[in-house]
This record gives C-alpha cells, structure tokens and sequence, in this order.
C-alpha cells in the first residue's frame, strides 16, 4: 500500500512538470514560426508532437513549416489538425488551399481558397492576392494536363543537400559548374540554425549564401564541390550568376545596399576580389540576376529601383564608349507585371529571352517563360509559359541553356528532390531510330512484305503513329519514333493482322540512338490446309529415340513424300524446360534428325528435308504438369513453300510417282552430306552439355549472337566443329572410322 501510494503520488508530480514541459517546448516552437524561422521550429514542433501527436496547434503550424522541405508531409499534418479541430485557425482554408496546390490537387485547392474568401470581409485586400492564387491553381490545372516531353532529371546529391542550391553557371566547355548553396558546407556554418546567435545564419533561419564549383567526371557525375569563398564570400549572401569573356569573369550577386551585382576575374586558379558594377545597374533597391550578351555589349538586369511595388522588372543597359554601363531601359509591359519578373537570360543567338516570373500565366510561384524577338518591330513577342514539366506548382527559376544548347538546368523545389531547392537539367526527349527484322516463330525465317505500324501518345496524351514495311530481299523495317513512352506494334500482312505486341522505347536525349529491335510472330500460310495430314511424334523425358508409334507416323509421312515427289518438308524438334536452353537447341536437334534419319533410310531424296531445333522455345503447351510436358516433347512437320507458292493438293500415300523425287530446300543452315539443318538463334556465353548418349556439346555464342561456335565429340569418336559468323558458315566433322567432312558457305 505504501508502495502504490508513493508510485501514484509521484505520478501525479511529474504529470504537471510533463505538461510544462511540453508547453515550453511549443513556446519555442512558435517563436521560430513567429519569425519564419521554419527549418528551427519542426525539431520543437516534432518534440511536442512525440508527447502529444493530437496536438492539433502544433500539428498545423509544423504542417505550414514543412512547405518548404516535405510538401507530402506538410499535407498530412495540417489535414490532421484540421480533422482534430476544424477551427485550429481562422485561415485553415487558406493553407489547405496552399498544400494542396503544391500537391498537384488543383481542383481541391480552388474549393479551399473559395472557402477561405467567404470568411473575408468584402475590401479585405487579401481578395487580390487570393484571386490570384485561384487563377494559378487554374493555370496549373491546363499546364499539368498538357504536359511536354521534356526529361527532368535531378543533378544528385555531390551536388544538392537538403538545404537550398540554385542559380547553375556552366563553363564553355560544359567541364566546370559553378552553384550556390545555403547547405552545412557555406563558409562560417557552424552550430544549429535553431541558435540565434549564429552568426552564419540568415534572417531566414537559414544558413548564407556560398558559391561553389564542381568538376565533371563524366555525362551523369560530378566531384566533390569546391567552396569559392577564400575570395568570394562576403558578409552576407553570395550568388553566381555567370562566366563571360571565355570563362575569364563572372557576374555574381552579393547582398550589398539591399543586393547588388559584382564581377571578378580570373587570376590563376582563383577568383579576385569582386568589384561592384556602376550605378547605372546598382541602386540602394534590389537587384538580383544579370546577363550580359556574348559581344560584352548589352547586359539584361532585374531590379525594383523602379516599381512602386517594390518587386523586380529587368531592365537592359548597352556599353558606352568609355566602356562602362550606360542609363537602363525597361524592357516593357510585354515582359514586365506588377509581380516580380527576375532571371533574364538569352539564347547564344540572341533571339530569345528567358526569365522567371510570378506573373502571366504562372503556375504558381515563379514560372520560367520565353520570349522571341521580333527583330522587324524591334520588340519582344508576348511571354511563352516553358509548360509542365518544366514549371512547376513551385518556384522554378535560374533557367540556363547548356553551351550547345542542347539542354538547359534550372532550379526547383520539386517532390522527389533531396530538400529545399535543387539544380535539375531540363532535357528535350528526341527520337530514337527502331529497327531490325520480323521472323516466323515457326521457322525463324525473315517475313518479307509484313506492315509494322507503331502506336504511341505525346505527353500530352497526342496520338503518334509510325509506319513501315519490311524490305522484300532482306526483310528489314526502320523506323524514327519519339522515344520515352510504350508503343503498341500492330503487325500484319496482306492487310490481316497477325498480332499486336507492346514495345517499350527508353528515353533518348539526343537523336543518333539507334536500338536494335526484332519481332517474332506466329506467322501461319493459311494456305498449308494439307498441314493435319503430317501428325506430331512425341518423345520421352530427355531421349530422343524413335517410338514405336512415331516410327508407324514416320512410315506414313514418307509414303506421302513418295506419293508427292515435288513437296519438301521442315523437320522441327522441340522440348519441355527441364533443362538450360541451349542444352534444349541440342536435343530437339537431336529428335529432329532421328526423325529425318529414319525418313532418309526409308527412301527420301536428303534435299527434300531441313531440319530446324526450337528447344523450349516454341511450347505447345505450358510446362506446368507432366501432361503438358509430353505434348512438347516433340517433332512437328511443315510443307517448305517458295515465295507466293500455294500448297498443291497432296497425293495420299500409296498413290502417285513411287520416285523419291528430288526437291530444293528453302532455308539456309549448316550442310551436311545434301541436307539443311539450321537451329533457332542462341543466347550469348558459353555453355556445356552431355547428351544421354554420352555426345559432349560446346557452344559459344558472342554477345551481338552473330558469331557462334560449335563443338561437338560422341561416345564413339565422332566429331565436328561449326562455326558460324554474319551469314558464312564453316564446318568440319568426323566419324566414327575417321572419314573427314568439310563444308563452307557464305551470305550469297
């Protein structure tokens, strides 16, 4: 009793000293997002939330902090709040409306600012601002459902952190990445960002700006950046923006008088003291981003010296002739809004401006927009939005273009990224060519005449269709499709469709790949209508000799060779999967020659017959039981047609020429002794088998499986070496009383 006693009373003693606990944590929590001090106040927040996950205060105001580094998890815990206490804040709508448009719901966030505007007195002035948000979700709606085909791809984390990196400066020769980060390796980032006397950290609750540079090791990596700040690094914030004259100057912003734009040259390895630009481009105002024009002639500026707002336009100033910068013009209304227009950048060329914007048609947050200039008015053209994927919900802006031009990177806060903003490249998905061959899956012969059309949509959900037909000598089809997306192949001939198959095209960013592909189809002549008089002859597991209901079969075949001496047959062996594939290649040879043995001991002219081995590849049926296994043990025969040839109506056997006839086989293969036997393409590596009958089997297959090697040795001595290469085929063998043989063949 004593104990229990004692237990509850200090229970009852630290259930206050818990709850105050508690209440000083969230205390410190909400000064820190009194000050948007975000990044320090989610480990208070989370604290409170670890002992009280129902805290429905500190579950919205962490939710609002999230924004900026977990869109997803900002969702989940400002929905939550809002479940647990409706009213959690007199602008809960609003903010549901904010994290569901950075989460792509547009349509859910559209109802979220209308509900909020309905709590708004009628001149509230938040009604401009919350139209405008409105106008942006529905912006975002269009552009997200008209997506482009552009490749965005994050630069990794050697280069990005879970802090912010943004405005990318690529050298001329694509080698050297010039960034800025606001990550834990900027000069002075010591201590936490939650301490206020942190000298490295910003008003933000972030840590200052530092240029950095990485080195290229090759098309996907970088080393390790370099921190530019033994000569760069200022007081504040330090930005680059870029490299000119031969990569021997670089414009750079520092947070000087409100932000102003500096250069520094070269000297060495290094970069000397920055020098800040004229007055002509620096005020006490904002100025934020520059560029000046390869000629060193024109420089493109963003400034709020001259808004009422208080927000950025781009202006441009040209050289005088004492070499400085001379009076600013405004590059107008056109490019202008009442909104921050920040960023410019123009194309090698000249003829077209980029730059980031908050207004036109932005998606939400600042958008990247071009402009073509009209050089016959003199005057940009009205702002083009770069579209989906390029923008985003978010800010999307530092739009730079490779030095060929050929891609761009750009800076985003994106789901999916390592934090705040990254640097991504912006890369235009280009077509890719495809092609290659049809072949019969009944006898891998080349379908001449036979119409592939591919099927596909655009991003935008646009239909694509491409269309060829293979060549009549070689059986060749090539075509030049958008890559990056599945087709659906229709291949048919004589107008019938013979199948449809999936082919699944992988992104290509430039427009030399070149992707090797070929199509197997269950190709049929309809006109084999004689076909069901030549029945299958079945084997046992792993054996290939002759039963006795196959040799009664194989008797009634050549009865029916004998009475038609004008038609050539295709012996085909095939197998169950107990065993590797090549290992199969070899014993469904081994039953098509038995057969063909037996056919040519019986009388039938050797060029009459082929023979042809598919292993496991062509089942009959699925190797799931032993039943089905033995319906694919087998040897199938096929009447051989020459090109447009019908079948002739056969002669049952016993009547007719007794003649074994003398007929040309149409495939091609390895000869032996007037025959052709040929076998279905083989995988490459090496392989070795072991017959039942004691034959050791080595095949080598080279890695484009247009060089194969052979090797076979029987029990008895027996011999031989194939070797096959584009076409030309070159063999040896030897039998069992050492009788030589060679042949040797070539594409003609």
């Amino acid at each position: 009793m004593k104990a229990s006693c004692t237990f509850a009373l200090a229970a009852a003693v630290a259930q206050p000293a818990l709850a105050q606990s508690t209440r000083k944590t969230l205390k410190t929590a909400n000064k820190f997002f009194d000050q948007e001090n975000y990044r320090a106040s989610i480990p208070f927040y989370e604290q409170v939330l670890a002992k009280e996950p129902n805290n429905a205060l500190a579950l919205f105001r962490a939710g609002i902090s999230y924004m900026s580094f977990d869109k997803e998890k900002a969702s989940d815990y400002i929905y939550k709040a809002q479940r647990l206490k409706p009213k959690v804040s007199k602008d809960v709508e609003y903010w549901l409306g904010r994290v569901d448009h950075l989460n792509y719901n547009f349509d859910e966030a559209i109802q979220h600012f209308q509900a909020y505007n309905t709590t708004l007195k009628k001149n509230d002035t938040r009604k401009v601002a919350l139209a405008q948000l409105i106008q942006h979700s529905k912006n975002a709606k269009i552009q997200f459902n008209s997506p482009k085909d552009i490749f965005v791809k994050n630069l990794g984390p050697t280069i990005n952190t879970a802090f912010s990196e943004h405005s990318p400066v690529i050298s001329n020769d694509d080698k050297l990445l010039l960034f800025t980060s606001r990550g834990e390796n900027v000069t002075g980032a010591t201590g936490s960002v939650a301490n206020p006397k942190n000298k490295s950290i910003a008003a933000d609750g972030e840590y200052y700006e530092d240029i950095f540079e990485a080195k290229r090791i090759d098309d996907e990596n970088w080393e390790k950046p370099r921190s530019l700040s033994g000569a760069l690094n200022g007081k504040g914030h330090d930005a680059s923006i870029q490299v000119f004259d031969n990569d021997t100057k670089m414009l750079m912003y520092r947070q000087d008088e409100n932000g102003d734009i500096f250069y520094s040259e070269k000297g060495g390895t290094d970069w000397t003291e920055p020098k800040k630009l004229n007055n002509n481009i620096n005020s006490k105002a904002f100025e934020s981003d520059a560029y000046i024009t390869p000629d060193g002639l024109t420089i493109y500026f963003s400034t709020s010296k001259y808004s009422d707002q208080n927000t950025l336009d781009i202006y441009y100033a040209t050289r005088q002739a004492g070499g400085d910068w001379g009076t600013p013009k405004s590059l107008g209304n056109v490019i202008n809004t009442p909104f921050d227009d920040d960023s410019p950048y123009l194309s090698k060329d000249g003829k077209t401006l980029y730059f980031s914007s908050r207004g036109h048609n932005t998606m939400g947050g600042y958008d990247i927009f071009k402009s073509e200039f009209d050089s016959v008015g003199r005057t940009w053209g009205r702002p083009e939005n770069m579209g989906y994927p390029v923008n985003t919900p978010d800010d999307d802006t530092y739009y730079r273009l490779s030095p060929d031009g050929s891609y761009a990177y750009l800076s985003s806060y994106r789901i999916g990224g390592y934090g705040e903003k990254d640097i991504y490249t912006i890369n235009y998905i280009k077509n890719a060519i495809i092609r290659g061959k049809v072949y019969s899956l009944r006898d891998s012969t080349v379908i001449p005449g036979v119409e592939l059309v591919f099927s596909g949509t655009q991003a935008d959900k646009t239909a694509l269709s491409y269309r060829d037909v293979t060549k009549p000598e070689t059986g060749d089809y090539q075509v030049n499709v958008l890559s990056g997306r599945t087709y659906q192949v229709a291949v048919s001939k004589d107008g019938k469709n013979i199948e449809t198959q999936e082919f699944a095209v992988p992104i290509s960013t430039n427009d030399s790949t070149v992707i090797e592909k070929n199509f197997y189809v269950p190709y049929v002549d309809t006109t084999n209508a004689n076909l069901a008089q030549f029945k299958k002859i079945y084997f046992d597991t792993d054996k290939y000799k002759l039963r006795p209901e196959s040799i009664k079969e194989l008797n009634n075949i050549s009865g029916i060779l004998k009475a038609n001496p004008g038609i050539n047959i295709s012996i085909e062996g095939h197998c169950d999967s107990r065993n590797t594939d090549e290992y199969n290649i070899v014993l469904g040879q081994n039953r098509a020659d038995a057969a063909y043995n037996y056919l040519k001991k019986n009388g039938i002219a050797e060029t009459r017959l082929t023979t042809v081995s598919y292993g496991e590849r062509k089942p009959a049926a699925t190797n799931d039981s032993p039943e089905n296994m033995q319906l694919n043990r087998r040897v199938e025969f096929r009447v051989i047609l020459k090109e447009g040839e019908t079948m002739p109506t056969m002669n049952p056997a016993g009547t007719g020429a007794s003649s074994t006839g003398s007929g040309t086989s149409t495939s091609t293969g390895t000869s032996t002794s007037g025959s052709t036997r040929t076998t279905a393409p083989l995988q490459p590596g090496k392989s070795k088998v072991k017959m039942a009958d004691g034959t050791k089997v080595k095949t080598k297959v080279d890695e484009d499986s247009d060089k194969v090697k052979v090797k076979a040795k029987g029990a008895n001595g027996e011999e031989s070496k194939t070797k096959t290469k584009e076409g030309t085929i070159d063999a040896k063998t030897k039998d069992a009383n050492g009788e030589k043989t060679k042949v040797k063949t070539d594409n003609d």
